[in-house]
């Protein structure tokens, strides 16, 4: 029984897509690591909880073939801002989180990593300076 679970999580894991612009965030990569920790024995291994599997089994399914999508279908494909899912997912790729985490940084920030000395012997070396500079 574990070797028709673990075949069925596999084929779940190729059909799932992953999205390479979420790097380290996305559901995909996330539900194949997840499942070869879970199956760390491949077919071969013993199962716990054989229900929960299955039932994980089950609503992972059914997100993946949208059944909630056409159980409930939205009368618009609409959302409170007005913008489309294609700038939603370039607003939600992992290089555009970084631009606006860099974006955010306050000047006092910027300016510290900026003039930071980049290693300990720089930092030494800079404080070395900035004592032996004479005082007006």
């Amino acid at each position: 029984m574990a070797a028709s679970r673990y075949r069925r999580f596999l084929k779940l894991c190729e059909e799932w897509p992953v999205d390479e612009t979420k790097r380290g965030r996305d559901l995909g990569a996330y539900l194949r690591q997840r499942v070869a920790q879970a199956f760390r024995e491949g077919e071969n291994t013993q199962i716990a909880e054989p229900e929960a599997c299955d039932q994980m089994y089950k609503s992972l399914a059914r997100l993946h073939s949208n059944y909630y999508k056409h159980k409930y279908p939205r009368p618009r494909d609409t959302n409170f801002s007005g913008l489309p899912l294609e700038q939603y997912k370039l607003i939600l790729a992992s290089d555009t989180l970084e631009e606006f985490n860099v974006m955010n940084k306050g000047m006092w920030k910027k300016l510290q990593e900026k003039f930071a000395p980049k290693s300990p012997e720089e930092k030494h070396k800079a404080w070395a300076q900035a004592l032996s500079r004479p005082r007006t």
